[in-house]
């Protein structure tokens, strides 16, 4: 199976298409503010491989996590908790220009492991094994 190293024109279009389609949702709510059109946005206007990254963070967000909401946090997509803490965020790699992206927990995350454990996870690319080990890491922090 080949991985799919980056999204199309086409992609790219349409996670701004759902965006705004969710803006325009609240906008009918009466509300100021949609924070999960402001992740896909975030995302479509990340370069190829971070976009790929964070999507799929997303999905995996929102299949184990479904109780944290997403958000933007300094312009990442983030989740945060009932008492709007952000508990996981994506730190994409040209916002600071590094090499690679990584999958960051705060605090409230429950990665406790004796007297120092890891709170960021580097992932360079996406692939069926980081996909694994970030399902492990995101249930281990939510205590799922």
């Amino acid at each position: 199976m080949t991985e799919k190293t980056s999204f199309s024109d086409f992609e790219k279009a349409a996670m701004k298409e759902r965006a705004a389609e969710l803006r325009r949702e609240q906008e009918n709510k009466r509300s100021k503010k949609n924070p999960e059109a402001d992740v896909l946005e975030a995302i479509a206007e990340m370069s190829d491989t971070s976009a790929q990254i964070a999507s799929h963070l997303h999905e995996i967000m929102h299949e184990l996590a479904p109780n944290l909401t997403p958000k933007t946090w300094y312009g990442m997509p983030a989740y945060a908790d009932e008492n709007k803490q952000v508990v996981v965020y994506f730190k994409y790699a040209e916002k600071f220009d590094m090499r690679y992206g990584l999958l960051c927990f705060n605090d409230q995350a429950q990665l406790d492991a004796g007297e120092m454990w890891p709170v960021d996870f580097a992932i360079p690319q996406w692939s069926e094994v980081v996909e694994a080990q970030v399902r492990k890491v995101v249930a281990q922090a939510l205590s799922l």
